[in-house]
């Protein structure tokens, strides 16, 4: 389950456990092994406020999407190397999906940019054409109608 806590959109620990199959505690055991890989915005303990809703006798830690990606990476479980694995596997697609759109927008913005530059050509053809033809915009016409006593 996701919650919001601090402007973060964090899992629980408990959870997280479940989800890669481990113990709670030995979950948080890894986490205190390797603080360094856990900034602020990767994980925090809630306050006891916070954790009102949890019902526990700790306060529980809390994992950012990067901290999810972080743990991953420092737990052992066979889940958790698959979730490691696929979790580097779609950052990899990711970067190569990006390369191609940013390939692709710059191939975009040089075709407008050709296309700007014949549009503009083609208009001042245009001009160039209407300036040596030079018709009268109004004609003489002969008068329809009947002639007036006047």
């Amino acid at each position: 389950m996701i919650y919001t806590f601090r402007g973060y959109k964090v899992m629980l620990d408990s959870d997280l456990a479940v989800l890669y199959g481990v113990e709670t505690r030995s979950l948080n055991q890894q986490v205190k092994r390797n603080l360094k890989r856990f900034p602020p915005d990767f994980m925090f303990q809630l306050t006891e406020e916070e954790a009102a809703l949890t019902n526990r006798k700790y306060l529980p830690y809390v994992f950012t999407e990067n901290g999810v990606a972080m743990l991953s990476g420092v737990l052992n479980s066979d889940r958790a190397i698959s979730v490691n694995i696929a979790i580097m596997r779609t950052f990899t697609k990711l970067r190569s999906f990006l390369a191609l759109e940013y390939s692709n927008s710059q191939k975009i913005s040089d075709l407008d940019r050709t296309t700007n530059k014949m549009f503009k050509v083609v208009f001042e053809r245009l001009d160039d054409l209407d300036s040596q033809i030079s018709l009268p915009l109004t004609k003489s016409r002969k008068k329809i109608g009947l002639k007036g006593s006047n």
